[in-house]
């Protein structure tokens, strides 16, 4: 898109919760100028609620950000009356999934930089009938890519961890990790370092303590991590494990890690970096960045609600200077 500005779409997340409120205000304190996807009467709503003047007005493709205007795509998910800040809502969930896949599909058809997401509420997007365990899965839904081959990078202290399983109990995500996998995660992790602009070595944390102690703790990492960072190293990668979590995270000397299931990455994360972490969701072909934490509902309608966590995801994704194909 030559002489167009390249621009990033911002879906507003759950209605009912602080979605808006920091979506409006991450805006704000960003240069990256992002594109709103959402409802027009709520993010007006929002914009009063956080004591802004900004204008909203209505998008075009290529269309120069102004002073004091907030671009948005009118998606007019959510029914009339069902706008409740602090509640939680089928109606709420739906819409939350219409402004993403609008969001997801408008960056498909080329032109912008990236999608980012303000926080969705799992509780209420289930109420509203979808299977739906986060955004990953509804990336490689919109892009057609298969759900095991689309990861959760969550980025905040210093950290960069890519999880192989996300939102499973511990058991089925044990079953659930091969060879493939975690190979795959430790491909995508691998180029999303260097879209990043942090390449560098990756490391594989063991599945079991110690990373199975040589099978004294069983055998799942003689199965699958091991075969996994083999087959990488074959291929050129730069890959170091499988090592216990615990080892590698206090050296912390890897420029990212693949992590078995959710906790493993998230904890060390979130310890250190609090809401502010980021999580972008890797290997669909869109770029596609949310926050770490959640929608807060007790918060929502105050105005209160700190924009950070978003503010660095939109920087995450301004850092990649390439645009989205059409």
């Amino acid at each position: 898109m030559i002489g167009a500005v390249v621009r990033t779409l911002l879906s507003t997340g759950d209605p009912n919760g602080i979605g808006p409120e920091i979506a409006v205000a991450a805006a704000r304190r960003t240069g990256a100028a992002p594109v709103l996807v959402g409802d027009r009467a709520v993010v007006e709503w929002a914009v009063r609620v956080t004591g802004g003047t900004e204008t909203v007005r209505d998008h075009r493709p290529g269309a120069a950000p102004e002073p004091g205007t907030l671009d948005l795509i009118d998606v007019g998910a959510l029914p009339a009356g069902a706008h409740r800040p602090g509640t939680v809502d089928a109606a709420a969930g739906r819409a939350t999934l219409e402004y993403a896949r609008t969001a997801i599909r408008t960056a498909l058809a080329g032109g912008y930089r990236a999608v980012v997401a303000a926080p969705h509420s799992e509780t209420a997007v289930r109420a509203g009938g979808a299977s739906f365990t986060g955004y990953p899965s509804l990336l490689a839904e919109v892009t057609g890519v298969p759900a095991d081959r689309v990861f959760l990078l969550l980025i905040g202290g210093g950290l960069r961890i890519v999880h192989s399983t996300l939102h499973q109990r511990l058991a089925d995500a044990v079953t659930a990790l091969d060879v493939d996998r975690v190979a795959a995660a430790g491909r995508a992790l691998h180029g999303a370092l260097g879209d990043l602009g942090v390449p560098g070595r990756i490391a594989v944390f063991g599945i079991n303590p110690h990373a199975g102690e040589g099978g004294l703790f069983g055998g799942d990492d003689e199965r699958v991590t091991a075969p996994a960072v083999a087959r990488l190293r074959a291929e050129g990668l730069p890959v170091d494990g499988p090592t216990g979590a615990d080892v590698l995270l206090a050296a912390n000397d890897h420029a990212g890690y693949v992590a078995a299931y959710h906790d493993q990455g998230h904890v060390p994360v979130k310890l250190l970096a609090g809401r502010t972490a980021v999580a972008l969701s890797i290997g669909a072909g869109v770029p596609f960045c949310s926050v770490g934490h959640g929608t807060a509902f007790d918060l929502a309608g105050t105005g209160r609600a700190d924009p950070e966590a978003l503010v660095r995801a939109l920087q995450t994704v301004d850092a990649r200077r390439e645009v989205i194909p059409a």
